[in-house]
């Protein structure tokens, strides 16, 4: 018993990691330490630094780690983003933000979740990782605050967009209430007065009004795409940073605007760094999933994972490829395999037509290949 004691308590070696694990709460965190054996867990007030560098301190006398050991951590990537990452970062610990979706689960019917047992969980996780299981789980490339602020232009003009067009289908709404179909947006606010119901009465005034409101909104919104589009056209007209100038190669092509080339460079091509294209198409969720186990054998279809953005614009613009690049190598492609098929497999094919387009603007890109056959502006 006394050399166990003395086992237990004697420093380790220099070669010993502190493991932390981070789940992330808007009131609390949970933190689990483990020096690779033993595993302990504290609740901490959410984004209280000073109390995480205690908690830190106390995990490491704790279990008796020098002052120097390597600190590893992670989390899971959600809403509170990359700026605990630079934090941990910057102190000297290396953190690795992992994807929650590639996390294995239990697989039974009913399991026990808790935020106690995730985080038990991860941490385990954590030690088979840093031992060597890199398959174990998906970690996120995180951006430079430069290139996550870069990607807030096009994601803030999507969402005024969205909410434009909610404006608009309420306003119709509320008129084919009364019976009144809306045809002509020009000089509205005047006409509204002089709209009748479909039974030839005029507009009660309580609902004249909010539409009026619904419309002065959607007018203030509308000044905001301008706004937003404008700058986006002087940043391509005169560009100042790398990625403005890939996203000027990029609307050089025939077939790709302004709003798709932003897209790709912006959330993709721009700051990410990929070795294939094997890793290209498994992030932007087109590669595919085949189910092959004992006698059944079948393909599900594309992952899915990774960007949905750009996932659903390459859909749209490989069909805008085939009709603007009708000579290219890959629209040729298309129509020999595709082309004279049904509906079904023309679908197909455009989610194949997708996946390499996506692999030539970024060989364009990275090596200045142009796609076979494509025609320059």
């Amino acid at each position: 018993m006394i050399t166990a004691t003395t086992l237990q308590k004697q420093d380790t070696t220099g070669s010993a990691v502190l493991y932390m694990a981070l789940e992330l709460g808007n009131t609390k965190w949970k933190l689990g330490f483990s020096n690779g054996e033993k595993i302990r867990q504290v609740t901490t007030a959410a984004r209280d630094l000073g109390e995480l560098e205690d908690e830190i301190e106390k995990a490491r006398k704790r279990f008796c780690l020098k002052d120097d050991v390597q600190i590893v951590s992670c989390y899971e990537a959600g809403r509170d983003g990359f700026w605990i990452h630079r934090y941990l970062t910057d102190r000297g610990i290396e953190n690795l933000v992992v994807d929650s979706s590639s996390i294995e689960v239990n697989r039974r019917l009913r399991r026990a979740k808790t935020d106690r047992l995730d985080l038990r969980s991860l941490v385990r996780m954590l030690i088979r990782y840093c031992g060597g299981e890199r398959g174990l789980w998906s970690v996120v490339q995180e951006p430079s605050v430069e290139d996550e602020d870069a990607r807030r232009l096009h994601r803030e003009l999507e969402r005024l967009k969205k909410e434009r067009t909610s404006h608009r289908s309420r306003i119709r709404s509320l008129l084919i209430l009364h019976g009144i179909v809306l045809k002509e947006w020009r000089d509205f606010p005047e006409h509204l007065g002089l709209l009748k119901t479909g039974d030839g009465h005029l507009l009660p005034p309580g609902i004249g009004s909010e539409i009026e409101r619904e419309f002065f909104r959607m007018k203030f919104l509308e000044q905001q795409i301008k706004e937003l589009e404008a700058e986006q056209m002087e940043r391509i007209q005169n560009p100042q940073t790398e990625s403005d100038k890939k996203i000027k190669a990029l609307v050089e092509l025939c077939g790709i605007g302004v709003k798709s080339a932003w897209v790709f460079v912006m959330e993709f091509l721009g700051w990410r760094k990929f070795k294939n294209r094997r890793q290209l198409a498994s992030l932007a969720g087109l590669s595919p999933t085949p189910y092959d186990s004992g006698g059944s054998c079948r393909e599900q279809g594309i992952s899915k994972a990774g960007n949905r953005r750009v996932r659903s614009m390459l859909i749209e613009i490989s069909w805008i490829w085939l009709r603007y690049q009708p000579g290219s190598k890959l629209s040729l492609w298309f129509n020999k395999r595709f082309a004279n098929g049904g509906k079904r497999m023309r679908r197909i094919g455009i989610v194949a037509v997708a996946r390499k387009l996506l692999i030539a603007m970024w060989k364009m890109l990275e090596y200045g290949e142009i796609p076979e056959g494509a025609v320059v502006k």
